[in-house]
């Protein structure tokens, strides 16, 4: 399960990354990967492997994020 959240939080920060020009040319670091991981499996576990619901996810949940991640969604635009 944890490679598995892992690997959604990659497909996150990539498709968010995608979005931003800036970003898009340098790719997520592994910080902003890690940022994200533990609220991806609380908050959005049901859309793991589907990177568009797990962004819209994320951010329908700013609020409840914890700071690391929140910085690193509104860094790509959420």
């Amino acid at each position: 399960m944890m490679k598995s959240i892992h690997a959604a939080a990659a497909a996150l920060i990539f498709s968010l990354a995608a979005g931003s020009l800036a970003h898009a040319q340098s790719g997520p670091t592994p910080q902003e990967q890690m940022a994200c991981r533990s609220d991806a499996g609380k908050l959005c576990a049901e859309h793991i492997g589907k990177p568009p619901q797990m962004n819209a996810c994320l951010r329908a949940n700013k609020a409840k994020l914890s700071d690391g991640c929140r910085k690193v969604v509104e860094s790509h635009g959420g």
